[in-house]
This record gives C-alpha cells, structure tokens and sequence, in this order.
C-alpha cells in the first residue's frame, strides 16, 4: 500500500525553532488512536497507523470503511448527535470499540480541525490498569475541597501555593510547579510542589524562546498538554491509496491540522528539552488572563506516567478558576501600597481636573507627579515648552528622546524598563533613566509627560544559561539546541529599572483623561467665545453698512445745502461766514470720504472672493501702470527684484492691496529718488511641503514709522499725521488692506525704522 508521505515529530531539524510547524506535524503519540471521518457518513478517510497494537485491526483494512466496523449503533447514534452540537460540553464520549476480538472501553474526544475535517480520538480507559476517575460525585469529591481553599486566599501567592499542591496531590506528579510569563516573553517559577529529594525550581527564571510564538498559540486555544512518554514513537497519520485504475494522479490532502488534537505529537525540540530537565512524563496547564497566555501550570514526573480524560478535566477546570481569579489576586499583592499609591492619584487628578492652566496643574505639585507612578524623575513637554522634574536626563537627550518616541506609542503610551535596549543612546543616561513610562496627551499634539526611573542593577536566576547553545550549518541556516543544563545560572542584568506595575500604567493613563477633559474643556470655552466673536462682528458688519449707507442721505444734504448758501448769499455773508461755510462744505466732504471707506470695509465682510490664478507679477505691473499715469516717473520707481509666483486669489481686492501699500509707500515719502519693491521671500523652485503659504513684503524709503504706533497701525481710522499733512486720507486704508489679506487666510506685519523706510509683509495660501 502506498502511504501518504509524512512529517513525524523526530525528522524536523532543530532549526529556528519558532518556525516550526508544531501543528501540523503529521503523526500523533501512541497512547491512542485518531480517525478523520466524513460527514455526514462517517467514512473514515484518514487514520493512525497504530490500530493493529491497540485494536488488533490493520489500519489498512479500516481507511475508507464506515466508523460501524469499529462502533455498536448505539455509540454510532451518540457520535450523530454531537455533530450539531457543542463538542466541549459532550467530550469525553464513553465508547465501546471492537478491540482484539471483544468490546473495549475508550474516552472517545470529538471536535473540528481548523480546516473543518471532523476528528475522533480515542484513549483506552484502562491504560496502564489506572482506574478512571468519573462521574458527578467523584469530580465534586476531588474538587470540592481545592475550591474551598482557593475562595479563602488573599492573593496571587497562596493562590499559586495551594493550586500546586492540590494539581500534584490530584495527578501524583514528581513536581507541579506555576510559571507566569513577564512583558518581555520571559517566566518565572512562582510556586512549586514537589519531591523532597528533586532539585527546587522556585524563583528561576526561564528566557522567552524556551517557548516559541506559535506554542503560546496553541497553549491558548488547547488549553491542557499531555506527554505520558517522552521516550514514545511518533505514530503517522495515513491516507488511503489513489485508485490504480485513475487516469490522473489524484491530489494529496494537506496536511492535517491538530491544533485541537490531545494526541497530537510534540515538537522533537520540545522533547529533548524535557529530556535534558530529566522529565519522562509531563502535563500542562494553561492560565489565560484577559485572552492573553499568562502562564502554565507545569507538571513533570521522572517515570513514563498517563492521566486519565477524567482527572485532566478537573485539573483544566482548577487552571480556569485561577485564571478567573488572576486579576482579583494579582490586585490584592502588595495591598497597602496600591491603596496608598490610588489615594495620591486621586488627590491629584482631581486637581488637575478642576485647573484652568494645564502647566501650572502638573508642576505646582512636583512630589505628587513624582509619586503618581513611583517614578524619580519627569519631563513636562507642553506646547514646545519643557519642564525638567527630580531626576533626569539633560534637556538635548530629552528632546532627542521625544522625536525618537513620536512614532513608538501604542494607546498613547510607550513603557518599557529596559530603556537602553530598545533606545541606545540612553546607555548615556541609564543612571537616571533605565526605565521610561511616556504619555502622549493628543495624537495631533507634541505634548508628553515622561516618567523616568534609575538603572537598578539586578541578579536574575536562570534555570541554566537562557543563551541556548547554536550550531550554523553549511547551507547557512542556524540549528538551535535546547539547553543541556538547567541548574542556577546568575545573571547581572544592567540597563534596567524596577518594572512599572500596572496599578501605576493606570494611574498615568487617568491623568491622561484629566488633561484630555481640560483640553476639551479649553476647546468649548474657545468654540464658545469664537462663535459670540463671530456674531458680533457679523452684527457690527450690519450695523456699519446700515449706519453708512442711511448717514450718507443727510450728510449729502448739509453738504448741497451749504453749497447753494455759498453760491446765492455770498454777496450778503461777510468774510467770517463765507470762511464758515467753506470749512462746513470740506467737513462734510471729509465725512463722505470716511462713510465710504467704512462701508467698503463693512462690504469687505460680506462679499464673496472671487477666487482665480493670478501671476503676482502681472499684478504689479498693472498697479505700477497707473501709478505711473497719474503721477509720472520722473520721482518714482516700483521695483521687482526676483520673479513672483502665480497665487490663488481675488484679483480687484488683491490689486486694491498693493494700491495700498504702493501708494502710502509714495504718500508718506520726503526723499527725492522715491521708490517701492515688492518681492516674494521664497523661491518659486521652493518644495510646496516646505510651507503652506507665500510670503510677500512691500518695502519703500519713505518716513518710516515711529515704533510706539506699530501696533495700531492697522487700527481702522488710526491716523499718525494731521488730516491736512501728506495729502490727506480717512485713516481706513491699512485696516482694509488687512481685512483683505485676512480674508485671504492670511496675515499681515509691519517692521519699520523711523526716517528710513517701512516693510509691510503679508502671506497667502499657495
């Protein structure tokens, strides 16, 4: 017959370890037998090829048969029930199998593979002449006892303790022990039961490659292990023949994923691990916190030994009741200083909370934002500002630290204790901060608060050298060894802090949501003034443009009526009248002018930009043109140094700027050679990334400005001279020009040295 080629357990080279395909490894260990079935016939279509050892049948006169060569009808019917249904709640099934002649009893152990096969295992119940334990009563008797104990302890370590002991007295292991895995992958023993005589394993620590990515998947979603023999035979898994008769070579079926299997066979590398601890037998047990692996209860025995279905049920149930009372345990450890730690960080989120200045919130209380988190240092990075707390780093490595952090925050947090490690620099300052708890207050924002701890310099005990010894091959790959030895082996580990407890990471990250609440808080009270400022200025646009166009009916009329006194009663009105009436007529002509300008700048507000491309140099032009028409060329000169570059604008309001800014340049100018340059200060070649705006200047030789009326230069109607002095004007034409730039979205400065000259800068959007 030909078999389908298979991969066992022993013929996977040691060869990176965490790749290896530990699920699929084609073959199973020999304590018992597994069928693929089809469905819904339950034709076997693959089988293992150890049904003659146990059943007295050649595994080749099963494949293809129906499972009632091997089954009554009764057990068959209770298989057809299950296939609807909730494996888990029916495993294991009590199955009388045609074995050597006669009914045998097996635990028959039924479920899907992930690529949807249906598989059956079965175990003989009285392997190694062990007596099962099952039934209701029995599970009660055995578990009742270890509940009580479990409901009466306070914490994580007499948890451990009596879990221990009561998995070795229920299992009969030579040594039980519970291993929990730190944030870095690595473990640690905990808690240990064991022989008198062994070699304790308590407090060693275990490096995180002694169990691969892929074992801590199938730890999670198989949640006990059993290897009665270490020593066993990996038995193949084979499929029938193809038909001699096909035309075309049929396809093999992939290989069988057990992921779920209780049988499936180990890693080899896992096997010589156990070897070199001197285990023949071993079980595991796992704890699951938060959907995550936790840690295993680890048993071990110096002689082949097998657990019955029945007790490894209760023993998977004790793992799940300590995984359920892992994180009320883990809370209760260390108690009195949590409660202490919880009272600081109440006091000082609550002020925090209810400040209105976020900086002065964090720092006013140095020892409290120390205490927050057991830290001995921190840095406050607020809106470009740093403030340097206890202990820590000098302000250029910490704002080095910042930008290396920007892209590493994972739910608005970076933590790590080994800050070296993962940063190299920080091997300059590991004294200070080894370890480093970083908080990003907004995603949009650079605004942290950084927690530093000091370099503590710590002796781990390992269970042997955790540098598994290597080999690298002559095809270049790299075999792998698992350790030879396991007896303590010290290390001085550098580069470390105490880890940050996760009491205190929660601590940080309620402070977070109290910055966040004052952010938020800052934003409404923004949003809210915004919004008033936006309807007051719509209603003062309003009322300018009502209060102008209505003033402007009467002022015509004084302004007629004194026209027509001057022109029917000059012959009667002395000298001092008719001087009356002149000054009346430009008063009101004045008026007029300073009407027109506040309702062109109420008008500013409310129409609608014409937005187009304009080439900035054309523009200019077409203001020096008419500057040149109407006050010739003799005394003036507009000057563009450097090519301009095509803006997005509206071109009569943006032409009316220049007009502005050209002409005051002009207007208030005493020298004999006056002149006006306008110029782009970035490069048109310029990356558009580099900045969102271009910025523009408009600088003349004029009078300059005094410095003390910088800042109201732009004020509307703000005029420096006398209404009669440089020509005139109504004081209005800087305040439009920056109520057109504005609009524009862009901004609008002065620099100026009296008696020399002004520059006006102003920015557009590219």
């Amino acid at each position: 017959m030909n078999f389908q080629d298979v991969m066992t357990a022993h013929n996977v080279n040691l060869t990176n370890c965490d790749r290896e395909p530990i699920h699929i490894p084609g073959s199973i260990q020999p304590h018992g037998i597994l069928l693929v079935l089809s469905e819904p016939d339950l034709a076997i279509l693959q089988i293992s090829n150890n049904t003659e050892a146990l059943l007295g049948i050649p595994p080749e006169n099963l494949l293809g048969q129906h499972l009632s060569i091997l089954l009554e009808p009764v057990h068959l019917n209770a298989i057809y029930g299950c296939l609807q249904g909730d494996f888990e709640h029916l495993n294991p099934l009590k199955l009388l199998v045609r074995a050597q002649g006669k009914p045998t009893e097996f635990n028959g152990v039924i479920h899907r593979s992930p690529q949807n096969y249906l598989i059956l295992e079965l175990e003989p119940c009285d392997l190694e002449n062990l007596e099962p334990v099952s039934g209701l009563v029995n599970f009660y008797t055995l578990t009742r006892g270890t509940l009580t104990k479990l409901q009466q302890v306070s914490n994580l370590s007499e948890l451990s303790a009596i879990l221990v002991t009561e998995v070795r007295k229920i299992t009969g292991f030579d040594r039980v022990m519970v291993y929990r895995f730190d944030t870095s992958g690595s473990g640690e023993v905990i808690a240990e039961d064991k022989l008198e005589e062994l070699e304790p394993y308590l407090g060693l620590h275990y490096p995180d490659t002694d169990i691969p990515k892929q074992a801590r998947h199938l730890y999670i979603v198989n949640p006990l292990r059993l290897i009665p023999d270490v020593n066993y035979q990996p038995v193949a898994i084979i499929s029938p023949p193809p038909p001699s008769s096909s035309s075309s070579p049929s396809s093999p079926l992939p290989p069988l994923d057990l992921t779920f299997s209780v049988l499936r066979s180990v890693s080899a590398i896992h096997i010589e691990y156990l070897k070199n601890m001197g285990a023949r037998a071993s079980m595991s047990i796992s704890l699951i916190k938060n959907n995550k692996l936790w840690g295993l209860i680890a048993c071990h025995h110096h002689t082949p030994r097998f657990v019955p279905y029945e007790i490894r049920t209760i023993c998977e149930f004790l793992g799940k009741v300590m995984s359920l009372e892992l994180i009320s345990k883990e809370e209760n450890e260390n108690l009195d200083s949590k409660l202490q730690l919880k009272s600081i960080q109440t006091k000082f989120i609550d002020t925090v909370a209810r400040a209105q200045d976020l900086t002065d919130a964090l720092v006013q209380d140095r020892a409290s934002l120390l205490k927050l988190v057991n830290a001995e240092g921190a840095a406050v990075c607020l809106d470009g500002n740093l403030m340097l707390i206890g202990k820590t780093p000098k302000e250029s490595d910490i704002h080095d630290l910042v930008a290396w952090l920007k892209d590493k925050f994972h739910n608005y947090l970076f933590v790590t204790d080994s800050l070296p490690q993962e940063y190299p620099p920080a091997m300059e300052f590991k004294e200070v901060a080894s370890g480093l708890l970083a908080l990003s207050i907004t995603r949009i924002s650079n605004n942290y608060v950084l927690w530093f701890r000091p370099e503590r310099l710590q002796q781990v005990s390992w269970a042997g050298n955790p540098q598994k010894p290597t080999k690298i091959e002559p095809d270049g790959s790299l075999t792998i060894f698992p350790r030879q030895s396991f007896k303590l082996w010290k290390e001085t580990v550098s580069g470390t802090s105490s880890p940050w407890e996760q009491y205190e990471i929660d601590g940080a990250m309620e402070l977070r949501s109290a910055i966040v609440g004052i952010v938020l808080r800052k934003a409404d009270e923004l949003a809210a003034i915004n919004l008033e400022l936006q309807r007051s200025n719509n209603e003062l646009d309003a009322f300018s443009y009502i209060a102008s166009h209505d003033l402007k009916e009467p002022l015509r009329g004084i302004h007629n009526y004194s026209t027509f006194l001057l022109e029917d009663y000059a012959n009667v009105l002395d000298g001092e009248g008719i001087s009356k009436l002149e000054t009346l007529v430009r008063l009101t002509k004045r008026m007029e002018d300073i009407i027109n300008s506040l309702l062109h700048f109420s008008r500013l507000g409310r129409q609608e930009l014409n937005m187009q491309l304009i080439d900035f140099n054309d523009l200019v032009k077409n203001v020096a043109e008419v500057f040149r028409m109407s006050l010739g060329d003799v005394n003036i000169n507009i000057r563009i140094p450097k090519s301009l570059p095509t803006i997005r604008g509206d071109r009569v309001l943006l032409e009316e700027v220049l007009t502005n800014l050209i002409g005051n340049g002009f207007k208030y100018n005493d020298s004999h050679e006056k002149w006006v340059e306008v110029e782009c200060l970035e490069s048109q070649n310029q990356p558009q990334d580099a900045s969102p705006f271009w910025t523009f200047s408009v600088r003349d030789n004029g009078i300059g400005i005094r410095k003390k009326h910088l800042e109201t230069i732009f004020r509307i109607f703000k005029r420096l001279h006398a209404p009669g002095k440089y020509g005139g004007g109504t004081g209005a034409g800087l305040t439009i020009v920056k109520k057109i730039i504005e609009r524009h979205d862009g901004k609008i400065w002065v620099e100026s040295t009296y008696g020399q000259g002004s520059i006006f800068y102003f920015t557009l959007p590219r």
